[in-house]
């Protein structure tokens, strides 16, 4: 049975665990050559080994045009071509100790930027570097991971909903500038999800009752429920999608 993604070449970013690591799973086993690229050089390759002859790491500082060019011509001199970009590679709020976000008041400018830099920055070194080899293919397909605080706010982690926001927006104006060349430009809003970025939130009562309170369908997000929406986004079956929001998140902004 052929694989909704047979003959495609992805790259996927922050890919060594999370969201990242379950979308390029998932991706391999639908076919498609993977490129999985992280800061974390020994969980990264532990992903590729575990897929197999499908993928390859790729050592990859989001916040660094050089790097991005480095990976980018090694995924294409490998494969040939470059149709799929996840920017699934992201920082939260928190502290670098692992504190809770500060005030706008208390957070300083290198925080601040730490945040953007990978969060934003990131993503439009990824859509800059990645699409001149999808004009090479005839088209592709870019998914941004944003949030659901890239939609709606909360009293916390202002430099996350700023990071998160203008994902979206350099999605939709991505997408508009490149739809005429079949270039596909989508973000995901993920909910309250698993994952080592929120597993001491999750794993900490006080805070963890509050994210289930918010969530109708009364469970966290798994990442297989994020890779899932980016198969779909990734895939032909979303060839007429672009500039959209795929909201993910268990019914939180529903009300």
């Amino acid at each position: 049975m052929a694989g909704r993604l047979d003959g495609k070449v992805a790259l996927v970013t922050g890919g060594a665990s999370g969201i990242g690591a379950e979308t390029s799973r998932v991706y391999a086993r639908e076919g498609a050559k993977v490129a999985i690229a992280d800061v974390n050089d020994n969980a990264g390759r532990g992903i590729a080994e575990e897929i197999g002859d499908a993928a390859l790491y790729a050592p990859l500082d989001t916040r660094s045009e050089d790097e991005w060019q480095a990976v980018v011509k090694q995924v294409v001199d490998t494969h040939g071509r470059l149709d799929i970009l996840v920017n699934a590679a992201g920082v939260s709020g928190r502290r670098p100790d692992g504190t809770s976000a500060p005030n706008l008041e208390e957070q300083d400018l290198e925080d601040w930027n730490r945040v953007m830099d990978v969060n934003s920055t990131g993503i439009f070194l990824g859509m800059k570097t990645a699409i001149p080899e999808m004009r090479k293919a005839g088209g592709g397909s870019i998914i941004n991971i944003s949030s659901i605080y890239g939609l709606v706010g909360s009293a916390h982690n202002v430099a996350y909903h700023a990071s998160k926001g203008s994902v979206r927006l350099a999605t939709k104006g991505a997408a508009l500038q490149y739809a005429a060349e079949n270039i596909r430009v989508n973000s995901v809003h993920p909910g309250f999800v698993s994952s080592p970025m929120t597993q001491t939130i999750h794993d900490d009562p006080e805070l963890s009752a509050p994210r289930l309170a918010k969530t109708p369908m009364a469970r966290y997000g798994q990442p297989i429920d994020i890779a899932n929406g980016c198969l779909f986004l990734a895939s032909d079956e979303s060839g007429w999608m672009t500039g959209a929001e795929l909201v993910i998140d268990g019914g939180m902004t529903a009300g």
